[in-house]
């Protein structure tokens, strides 16, 4: 018969995959696994673009680039908008199947580690919540070595011809990124000589924003579900969410608008 939607999409396996764990089931617990499995689908895929905005950068491709860019912000959009449908459950609903994930918790979510060391925000101790080994562990440790997308994105402007600074680009890239002052005359530089590569450095400050309006998001929903209540897994809940706001990936992008 040769190749089949099912087949191609592994269909079997996929709508296998959705397991309840409370008795019943519970009726909500069903769109809770779908939709968590699909953030992590959509990870994945934002993983995969990233790295491959890594690659266009490198080769120079401001085409490429810019449409990934845009690729990778429309799934943000997408990722945003899933927030909405996990509101349409209640806390009562979301009580009834609560207990069952014991220790279970998205901030385990090693993909969304990643995406974090991707854009720049690196951090040694989250591998430790990782077993040895483990393809989790694995999959950060590579992460953590790597060059991040404010990397790419520096040597690209490095090779355009614009100033960017010896010791910027020498940086320690398994280190979290860091405001770097000394960026911002090359930056308004790049702003105002080269209307191309500025629209790159918009484009990077959308993401930045699309990353910080999910963080948000995110922080709303978990109050207005549990409240102040510990989060599954031992984590703070909606306290330790709130840290993360306003912390921005590239923070020099940022900090230039008061100086154009």
């Amino acid at each position: 018969m040769g190749v089949t939607y099912g087949g191609y999409l592994k269909l079997d396996e996929l709508l296998s995959l959705q397991k309840p764990l409370s008795e019943g089931p519970e009726h909500d617990e069903t769109l809770f696994i779908v939709v968590h499995q699909v953030y992590e689908l959509w990870f994945k895929e934002l993983l995969h673009e990233l790295d491959y905005l890594k690659k266009k950068l490198a080769d120079k491709d401001i085409p490429r680039a810019l449409h990934t860019l845009k690729r990778v912000l429309t799934i943000l959009k997408v990722v945003v908008a899933q927030i909405d449908v996990l509101e349409t459950m209640t806390p009562l609903e979301f009580l009834t199947f609560r207990a069952r994930l014991e220790s279970g918790s998205g901030f385990q979510s090693w993909q969304f580690r990643e995406l974090e060391f991707t854009l720049g925000a690196k951090n040694s101790a989250s591998l430790q919540r990782y077993p040895e080994g483990s393809p989790a562990r694995r999959a950060l440790e590579r992460r953590m070595a790597e060059p991040t997308v404010w990397d790419a994105f520096l040597q690209f402007l490095a090779g355009h011809g614009f100033p960017v600074p010896k010791e910027v680009l020498a940086r320690d890239v398994s280190r979290p990124i860091e405001a770097s002052p000394a960026l911002h005359p090359m930056l308004i530089q790049v702003y105002r000589t080269d209307p191309m590569a500025a629209s790159i450095c918009e484009r990077m400050v959308d993401l930045d924003e699309g990353f910080q309006e999910w963080r948000y998001r995110h922080v709303k929903m978990v109050e207005r579900t549990i409240g102040t209540k510990q989060g599954t897994g031992g984590s703070a809940g909606a306290a330790y969410l709130k840290t993360t706001l306003d912390k921005p990936f590239f923070p020099d992008l940022w900090a230039i608008r008061s100086e154009l």
